[in-house]
């Protein structure tokens, strides 16, 4: 596989079935062990791909770096978007997964790319949860015609965010919507960070889909 991940299996695979899938993404300096306390008790009938950013940054891991506030290395952001629909075409093609069926899942940076490579693929993808995230002026403005119809969001940010102010969450949401996304919206009062409230929200949002 292009990227080394963690995985959870549905207790029962039905070799006549095809599953539901969700990917998840981590934010910078974490693991791919970090969001999946997220989404227990979700797993029984669907598969989990937890993915580890392939750039070392101490203590763990990360996408993409940075050159400035809000603003990703243009090519190494580009490079990781390429990784992650790479990882996500080789599990399909290995695993009894519906590919109408597929869910990115991101934190911070993992929010960042859930909501970016959901535009880019979104012919593929049945939704997104993009927690305290952004979208990327560059991706915003070389796809200001695209649309996101079919494509389930849910997006949510903290207001008291030090890291990535709140009105980015607002406006990807905003874009998304605009695009056709059927998108939901929280907004809870909390800095980077996810609060047992978001992830009560995230699962029955999730759970509805699954």
């Amino acid at each position: 596989m292009t990227l080394t991940y963690v995985s959870r299996t549905p207790e029962t695979v039905d070799p006549n079935r095809k599953y539901p899938a969700i990917f998840l993404m981590h934010g910078m300096g974490s693991n791919e062990q970090d969001l999946i306390p997220l989404i227990e008790g979700l797993g029984k009938e669907v598969f989990v791909f937890s993915i580890r950013g392939p750039l070392s940054q101490p203590p763990g891991f990360a996408f993409f770096s940075i050159e400035g506030f809000g603003k990703p290395h243009r090519e190494v952001f580009e490079a990781a978007m390429d990784k992650v629909e790479e990882f996500i075409d080789e599990v399909v093609v290995n695993h009894p997964i519906d590919p109408s069926a597929i869910f990115l899942m991101g934190f911070s940076q993992g929010a960042i790319l859930s909501m970016s490579l959901g535009i880019k693929i979104h012919g593929r993808i049945k939704g997104i949860v993009a927690l305290s995230g952004y979208i990327p002026s560059f991706v915003r403005e070389e796809n200001a015609d695209v649309s996101l119809n079919g494509i389930d969001a849910f997006i949510s940010h903290g207001e008291q965010d030090p890291v990535l102010p709140f009105e980015w969450g607002v406006e990807a949401e905003k874009f998304y919507k605009q695009h056709g996304a059927s998108t939901n919206f929280k907004s809870y009062s909390a800095p980077h960070t996810v609060t047992m409230d978001n992830v009560h929200d995230l699962r029955s949002w999730l759970s509805e889909r699954l």
